[in-house]
């Protein structure tokens, strides 16, 4: 069979996957949702969801720093990543070990996509027509803000790195909960906080750069006049199945604005 990865390339599977690795710690947990307890052989040390696959699954580096010889020595018959979080160069490479299905998401629709179509791939999809149905009926249960509220999302520092538009958090930021970003720079550029003083919440992402509440009060110099919030990073990055339970933490979210 052939199929059609979100990059655009299209790979040929003889069968069902049997050993498969994926580099991606929300995909990795999809897998687990999707029942493929025997078939994840190999995943990233950032993939920590389920726990007892972080325990018990070999691990093959991190995202962007694949052990290609490991992952070449568990001989999968798929591997599963993203355009955004794996390395073009190394997924050339493993792309010579196996065939290498790529997601590439920027919206809740690539993602329900992504989903529907690795569940087609390791035939599960009953259980991930249940978990898009769950999906969509808590995205519809949103309540987004009546009143438009300007936020900057910030994702690193020294130096800071916020989010802008064209990433998928920003689409939920905007389409979902009813924000304006105020940065309108693509992806994820640097900023001078000076420059962005117009803003009435900041929100601290645990992920990538771990924000926790120490922060606060060195950004608060920078934004005097904003709520400066920590907020999960996972619910807002993570595009698997994690998207089921993102709109109950969204929605508790909203209620603090």
């Amino acid at each position: 069979m052939k199929y059609t990865d979100q990059y655009g390339t299209t790979i040929e599977l003889k069968r069902t996957p049997q050993r498969i690795v994926s580099l991606v710690p929300s995909q990795t947990e999809l897998l687990y949702h999707l029942g493929l307890k025997e078939e994840v052989i190999g995943i990233t040390k950032f993939c920590i969801y389920p726990e007892e696959w972080y325990q018990s699954k070999t691990r093959i580096g991190g995202p962007k720093k694949l052990k290609i010889d490991k992952i070449k020595s568990l001989n999968p018959d798929l591997i599963i990543g993203n355009k955004e979080e794996n390395i073009r160069e190394e997924i050339e490479e493993i792309q010579k070990i196996a065939p290498v299905w790529l997601s590439d998401i920027y919206n809740l629709t690539d993602a329900i996509e992504m989903i529907n179509s690795i569940s087609l791939i390791c035939n599960k999809q009953s259980e991930g027509n249940l978990i898009v149905r769950l999906i969509e009926s808590q995205f519809s249960e949103i309540k987004p803000l009546k009143t438009t509220k300007k936020v900057l999302y910030m994702i690193w520092k020294n130096p800071f790195m916020v989010v802008g538009p064209n990433t998928f958090i920003h689409h939920i930021l905007t389409e979902h909960l009813g924000f304006e970003n105020i940065i309108k720079l693509p992806r994820y550029p640097e900023i001078n906080p000076d420059l962005f003083q117009n803003v009435d919440y900041v929100f601290l992402s645990t992920e990538p750069y771990p924000f926790n509440e120490k922060h606060i009060p060195e950004v608060k110099k920078y934004f005097p006049q904003a709520k400066i919030m920590i907020v999960d990073g996972e619910y807002f990055t993570w595009y698997g199945s994690r998207l089921a339970s993102s709109p109950g933490y969204f929605t508790r979210l909203l209620e603090e604005m």
